[in-house]
């Protein structure tokens, strides 16, 4: 009876504490509050600190690859606190089983991202400066009530004079009503620069009075009454429930099984992905996420070069995921999950229904048809999702992790949302100075026009194919040379170049050699004589149009290939760096490269850039129909067969 007892105490001293079953389990809310209040009750605590970041600290891969269900394992939390009033930037780790500060450290001469309140907070500041005042009143606007103030982070900073080391933040101006879409009438020209410290307008830019368009497009349903006839209902029904099984935040599907959490930085991470292979759950990847985003503008006015929106380094795309709903945003047949974050104070809250799990068809899967026997032989597939939607100011992306049932992975992004307009004197197209404003942008809307722009997305891809030391190797495919090996010039080589250190595997796609990537176990060899490997395969991609030398390219350096490899380091999370907001060079990929280690036969990282150049049409306005991007994981000698032969 003593020794039950015992048990019994010991589970729910153990529980409370850190309530994670997992290592790799998101932090509660009470383990949120305990890493808040750990920091709080430390001598070293600012007395006005806030909390850009309060995260699980991640165990180490080996504690990770070790791991047995009921066994004791580290729960620590990664924290960030400002300290605003004297700008300095605090880096702390909370073992919060021993609930003890492990860790407290000064981060100097870094901003960390922009925080919620601040949102509120900058627009507040802006209207009651007198400058900006005078600059609406320029305009004609007395009712600054229906002024639009949009927060953005400070981007590249052209003016020296803000260089010396304050939280700054900018302030964009847009005239509505009660418009969903004031984003249609840019008050151009006005810029305000706060300094978040002092909490006082710096700088404000007024570059001359611009016309405002007289009215805003709209696309919400009352607007565009009447509205076309709707069609027969289409709904996926699945009178047997979902296929997929949830145990906490591990889910298990067909052969696949992997572990999610929603990061407010880098929104959904994918850990653990591991496919069931003849009874063995065989590893291919450790973990995958969002590792930065970026949207260069490719207007050279001074009002807009600075625009270079870092989302995942700056805002943070996972906090900003917006609550989905079935039969909108998501299908019929959503399981939508929610996530747990910490506000700017410490105080855990919950965001509810911003992941959403389902199946969905997919297509044909495989089919022949013998025409011999007239037998058919065909298999309907399907697929597993999960995804999210970050809500970035104008901009709405969709991330989502397909599963198949063929053993391939795929990221696809849909993005939508209203492009960032810029107010211009032009009516039509055909205005004498549209030449010279179409360099750089296309009319929308009369007095309306949409700049240039790309998104860049890098992706941290930590593979483990069947181990953790793996190797990578380009394939380049390319047509034979004249000769006599080639007689009738049809002749198709592939070529094979195994990387043996960092800078060689910085590379560009190459269209006319169909390039990709495979990252392989060197240490195994299949009956066919191939080493197990997954392989990246690229879809629509661009290069970077901004030049090496502009502030975008020194920040995000990871634009400048579209695959890296690094030896893992665990700390190498983000290809621009851990501090981005106001940094001037970044850092990251660049730098984890220069050293240029062996990548051969490593623990490795990939990392892959996905780019789209946005040249804006009308039809894309006032708000964008989906633009589809992404690219595979396609199994590469992984099987010694299609893995898909045996789906029903």
């Amino acid at each position: 009876m003593k020794i039950c007892q015992t048990i019994v105490l010991s589970f729910f001293i153990v529980l409370p504490l850190y309530g994670a079953t997992h290592p790799l389990d998101p932090l509660s809310k009470k383990e949120i509050a305990q890493a808040a209040n750990c920091v709080k009750k430390s001598a070293q605590f600012p007395s006005a600190g806030m909390f850009p970041l309060i995260v699980l600290s991640e165990p180490s891969k080996e504690e990770i690859k070790s791991f047995k269900i009921g066994k004791s394992f580290t729960r620590e939390s990664l924290i960030w606190v400002l300290d605003r009033k004297k700008n300095k930037t605090f880096k702390a780790i909370c073992d919060l089983k021993t609930d003890h500060l492990k860790f407290w450290q000064e981060e100097k001469n870094v901003q960390p991202m922009v925080l919620i309140e601040e949102y509120d907070k900058v627009s507040l500041i802006v209207k009651k400066d007198i400058l900006w005042q005078e600059a609406m009143k320029k305009r004609g606007i007395t009712d600054f009530s229906k002024v639009q103030v949009d927060t953005w982070a400070a981007g590249h900073l052209i003016n020296k004079n803000f260089d010396g080391g304050q939280r700054l933040l900018r302030g964009i101006s847009y005239l509505k009503e009660k418009d969903m879409n004031f984003y249609g009438r840019p008050i151009e020209g006005v810029i305000v620069l706060v300094d978040m410290n002092q909490e006082k307008v710096v700088e404000v830019v007024d570059t001359g009075v611009v016309p405002i368009a007289e009215k805003s497009e709209q696309f919400d349903v009352v607007t565009q009454a009447p509205t076309r006839k709707d069609l027969k209902p289409l709904i996926v029904s699945q009178p047997k429930g979902a296929s997929f099984k949830k145990n906490g935040n591990e889910i298990s599907w067909q052969k696949w099984r992997f572990r999610w959490a929603l990061h407010p930085r880098e929104g959904l991470v994918l850990y653990d992905i591991g496919y069931e292979d003849k009874g063995k759950l065989r590893s291919i990847l450790y973990r995958a996420s969002v590792s930065e985003m970026v949207v260069p503008y490719g207007d050279p006015d001074s009002n807009w070069a600075w625009r270079n929106a870092f989302d995942a380094g700056e805002y943070g795309i996972g906090r900003l995921a917006a609550p989905l709903q079935v039969g909108k945003d998501a299908p019929h047949n959503a399981e939508l999950l929610s996530a747990v974050f910490s506000d700017d104070f410490g105080k855990p809250y919950e965001s509810k229904n911003v992941v959403a799990l389902y199946e969905r068809d997919s297509g044909l899967l495989w089919k022949h048809w013998d025409i011999y026997s007239n037998k058919n032989e065909a298999r309907w597939g399907r697929e597993l999702v999960i995804s999210f939607v970050a809500a970035i100011g104008n901009y709405d992306y969709a991330f989502k992790w397909i599963f198949s049932q063929d053993g391939g992975i795929r990221q696809e992004m849909d993005l939508t949302g209203i492009m960032l307009p810029k107010g211009v004197a032009l009516k039509t197209a055909n205005d004498s100075s549209a030449h010279t404003e179409g360099h750089y942008g296309h009319l929308v809307a009369p007095n309306v026009l949409a700049p240039h722009h790309q998104h860049f997305f890098s992706f941290r891809l930590d593979f483990d194919v069947d181990g953790i030391k793996n190797s990578t190797v380009e394939v380049n495919t390319r047509s034979a040379p004249k000769g006599e090996n080639n007689p009738f010039n049809n002749a198709i080589q592939m070529e094979e170049v195994n990387f043996e250190t960092e800078k060689d595997s910085c590379r560009l796609m190459s269209l006319e050699e169909a390039r990709k990537w495979k990252i392989i176990n060197p240490n195994i060899t299949t009956a066919l004589g191939y080493h197990p490997g997954f392989i990246v395969l690229p879809e629509e991609n661009t290069i970077a149009y901004a030049q090496p030398e502009s502030g975008v390219r020194k920040r995000a350096g990871f634009m400048d290939y579209h695959f890296w490899t690094t030896q893992y380091h665990p700390e190498e999370i983000y290809s621009s760096g851990d501090f981005i907001n106001q940094n001037k060079l970044g850092n990251g990929l660049k730098q984890w490269v220069a050293n240029n280690e062996s990548i051969n036969n490593e623990d490795i990282v990939t990392w892959y850039t996905v780019g789209i150049t946005h040249v804006p049409r009308p039809e894309e306005w006032p708000i964008m129909p989906v633009a589809h991007l992404g690219f595979k994981l396609l199994p590469g000698g992984f099987f010694n067969k299609n893995p898909s032969l045996d789906v029903p």
